[in-house]
């Protein structure tokens, strides 16, 4: 964080708001020119600061309406295992994000699926042959209360 001002922290909330926002517009909104709010957005991006581009889409308008977060237990800690399921996740679309985590579960996954019935079908067919699993936990999402961007502290 030393190396960011308060001019740079601006940059990166206002592109976590509206990343499509044109040199001008993002200039306008950080009170730069548009050459010096170019020079420190490309900085940022090449210093690792802002890490990619994305779309976010509306899961609801794609068909994939259930979000599912899923704990999972390994059959054994072992660095085998771990590679195994981590290299199964990496191939399953629907597992949109993972974490390895401490306390109950060994990883939290975030899944999109359609409905109830392709979760199912999901979990016997698609979780159901990755055989470093153990047990498997489902939280079924029943709202969004809040979604938000990385919270980025203030320059001192």
């Amino acid at each position: 964080m030393a190396k960011l001002d308060s001019t740079d922290i601006r940059i990166l909330e206002v592109l976590q708001e509206n990343s499509h926002l044109t040199t001008k517009e993002l200039a306008a909104k950080v009170n730069l020119s548009p050459s010096p709010a170019f020079e420190r957005q490309k900085r940022l991006e090449r210093d690792g600061y802002i890490d990619h581009y994305m779309a976010v889409v509306d899961p609801e308008k794609v068909g994939n309406g259930l979000l599912v977060l899923c704990g999972i237990t390994l059959r054994q800690h072992s660095k085998r295992l771990g590679a195994e399921f981590v290299e199964a996740v990496n191939h399953i679309p629907e597992i949109v994000e993972c974490w390895n985590t401490s306390g109950d579960y060994d990883f939290i996954m975030k899944i999109y699926v359609s409905d109830m019935k392709r979760y199912q079908d999901f979990v016997l067919n698609t979780l159901g042959v990755v055989e470093s699993i153990g047990s498997l936990h489902s939280f079924f999402v029943i709202g969004t209360v809040k979604s938000g961007t990385v919270p980025i502290p203030k320059a001192e």
